[in-house]
């Protein structure tokens, strides 16, 4: 395929995601900014009010990034998931592979309309949450980076769970108990640092702590893990799901029927 060719069908993946993501705003982008928001009231406004300032920060401002993340993962991921697996169910993914699109551009077009979808769902929760607290940004570079790699990753996950799913059941066993516990263990509500010894060590097997510390660094300049660190395993998982994504679809496993 000649450069035009490839950004021909790139473009008109992303442009149909988009199209369908806008088309049902009310399933893709208003629930997660309606979850998040009764966060804010209920952690934030309402037991945040007791707790005492973190790191010089006020537990509104502590859970923001967190908040955010959690919202940009959950989305990034269902919106890959559900989209793949809709299209390998209706068979226009075998359309796609017997066309001369090459494996690693069907996965950038799924991928980008994941990553679409939490990077829009991202901005909403963070115009929302100026209305429950004063935000500072410490970084923008790092708080673009680390969305849009959270988003990536997250996006290649939806994408593997859509290949191996059998049914629509298959689809929500990942984020029902892999997903949500680790999000919630993740350090969205909670420094680390108030935790034993012990079960600090435990927190550092969760790779979904490290995103969520990169991204309040962004925010606060704050974070109880080294950036560099967070950043490295959140590239590092990346590049392994990119390396997982095309060898499936190199062997064809979950994609046969």
């Amino acid at each position: 395929m000649t450069p035009y060719q490839l950004w021909t069908s790139y473009y008109t993946m992303l442009r149909n995601d988009f199209v369908r993501i806008i088309r049902i705003w009310s399933q893709t982008l208003l629930p997660p900014v309606v979850t998040t928001t009764l966060y804010f009231i209920v952690f934030g406004a309402f037991i945040g009010s007791q707790i005492p300032a973190i790191h010089g920060f006020s537990y509104m401002q502590f859970i923001v990034p967190g908040l955010i993340m959690m919202s940009v993962i959950t989305s990034a991921y269902q919106n890959t998931v559900s989209t793949f697996f809709f299209a390998k169910w209706i068979k226009t993914l075998q359309e796609m592979q017997v066309s001369p699109m090459p494996d690693w551009l069907i996965i950038l077009g799924f991928v980008s309309g994941g990553v679409l979808r939490g990077l829009l769902v991202g901005a909403l929760v963070l115009l929302t949450s100026l209305f429950f607290t004063h935000l500072v940004i410490f970084n923008v570079g790092v708080l673009l980076l680390t969305i849009v790699l959270t988003s990536v990753l997250f996006s290649l996950g939806g994408l593997i769970n859509g290949v191996f799913a059998k049914g629509f059941d298959g689809m929500t066993i990942v984020p029902t108990f892999v997903l949500t516990p680790l999000t919630y263990l993740g350090g969205v509500f909670y420094s680390i640092d108030v935790l034993p010894p012990f079960w600090q060590q435990v927190s550092l097997l969760n790779p979904i702590l490290y995103m969520v510390n990169a991204f309040r660094y962004g925010f606060l300049g704050i974070g109880d893990i080294s950036l560099f660190v967070s950043l490295g395993v959140l590239l590092g998982f990346s590049v392994v799901f990119v390396g997982v994504a095309l060898y499936l679809f190199r062997k064809g496993i979950g994609l046969k029927n």
